[in-house]
């Protein structure tokens, strides 16, 4: 069955969706992107999602196309019209199109945003099998622009990060710049050593993820300790356990960094506690 998708004011089939070939996000990437997950037909996170693009919008100069309480009626709306259960909600925002290509943005005055969402459906979502088993990672050099801070739609090289990654049979990939852990190709990277959880501290050289604020929160309240440092890919194959955190993925345990073994190769107890936790508290705040 064919998805209702969200394309400037109308709802649509996705058959019939379009949008200029002259739009910036198609022709420059100029676009900001978020992805809100769905468990039992509620959204999860949903105001640090919308929070998190507004910085976004601000940081590029780029225009709001709705107000938050639209936002999360639209969200709503195709989360009914789509049946969705478990999955996830996409919603990107361009520049626009001024009919023409050229380097100088056009003047937001005459210039509306292209704004477009469609879902992911996802069933079993918080049940993913790899929870269970653990993922394997590589590193791999960090040659992204700088201003990952800004959730931007240029996303080749964390694709081309995952292809490295499943070509080395790993699942993915955390990047180094300057011999320290950036962070995985979609996702924030943390190790842990005896009862302390280390991750990357917030600047531009990451993502400010907001599945990472919220499960340090949690682990701050569960009573763990919290480093936020850089940390060289030597001190995570050295660690007892490690895992990554995403709107997709919630807490995925790392089993593997490589080619070694963590602990004894399975996922460890706090990153199965922290993914417990995680889902358990976002289910009950879900909106």
């Amino acid at each position: 069955m064919s998805r209702t998708v969200y394309v400037n004011g109308d709802y649509l089939p996705e058959t019939e969706a379009k949008v200029s070939i002259f739009d910036r996000g198609f022709l420059m990437a100029d676009a900001v992107y978020e992805v809100t997950s769905v468990l039992d037909g509620r959204l999860i996170d949903f105001p640090g999602h919308l929070a998190r693009l507004e910085r976004s919008l601000s940081e590029l100069d780029m225009k709001k196309p709705a107000a938050f309480d639209e936002l999360l009626e639209i969200h709503r709306e195709l989360v009914r019209r789509n049946d969705l259960g478990d999955g996830m909600i996409y919603l990107q925002i361009t520049r626009g199109s001024d009919g023409d290509r050229d380097f100088v943005f056009p003047d937001p005055e005459t210039t509306e945003p292209t704004l477009v969402l469609f879902t992911q459906s996802k069933p079993g979502l918080a049940d993913h099998p790899a929870a269970k088993r653990g993922i394997k990672v590589i590193g791999i050099e960090d040659i992204r622009w700088g201003r990952r801070d800004i959730k931007t739609v240029q996303l080749l090289y964390p694709s081309m990060g995952k292809m490295i990654a499943k070509r080395a049979g790993a699942d993915d990939a955390w990047m180094v710049e300057d011999g320290f852990v950036t962070e995985g190709t979609s996702n924030n990277a943390y190790i842990v050593r005896g009862n302390t959880i280390v991750t990357r501290q917030l600047s531009t050289d990451i993502l400010h993820g907001i599945t990472r604020a919220a499960v340090l929160r949690m682990a701050r309240e569960a009573q763990m300790q919290v480093e936020e440092r850089p940390f060289t890919l030597e001190e995570a194959r050295a660690a007892d356990e490690a895992f990554v955190t995403s709107a997709s993925a919630f807490v995925m345990p790392v089993v593997e960094i490589d080619g070694v073994a963590l602990g004894d190769g399975t996922p460890g107890p706090v990153a199965t506690r922290l993914r417990e936790i995680y889902i358990e508290e976002s289910r009950k705040a879900a909106i």
